[in-house]
């Protein structure tokens, strides 16, 4: 039987697999067996890729939900904490400088310049 028989009658191929099993010492040098050997590792190359795009397939599936779950997570996030945005914001009045009728505290003292802050090196 040639490799492409035994690939496409899959009830012979086990048989000729049963048989090998069988005597696995005549096995070895049998034409069958070494062919129905062949035949089945041409048949799972030919399944791997068809699984392995179904594996894709499912993973990516599986990745998206993931995406779609983790993107309402953090609208709600966003939704519960509004960003500020600080060019938006409205202005704040800055106050006016008091009057100079009013005395200011350095002035009580006899200091008319304004207050300065000492600064030590530490």
């Amino acid at each position: 039987m040639t490799i492409t028989d035994l690939m496409e009658d899959r009830v012979t191929l086990d048989g000729v697999l049963m048989k090998c099993n069988q005597n696995p010492g005549k096995s070895r040098t049998d034409p069958d067996c070494i062919n129905a050997r062949i035949a089945i590792e041409r048949l799972a190359s030919r399944n791997e890729p068809a699984e392995e795009a179904k594996r894709m397939e499912e993973f990516e599936r599986t990745r998206e939900q993931l995406r779609q779950a983790e993107d309402k997570k953090r609208q709600q996030e966003a939704a519960k904490n509004p960003k500020v945005d600080a060019y938006h914001l409205p202005l704040v009045p800055v106050e006016p400088a008091p009057p100079a009728s009013q005395p200011t505290p350095g002035a009580a003292r006899g200091n008319s310049s304004p207050p300065v802050a000492n600064q030590t090196n530490q």
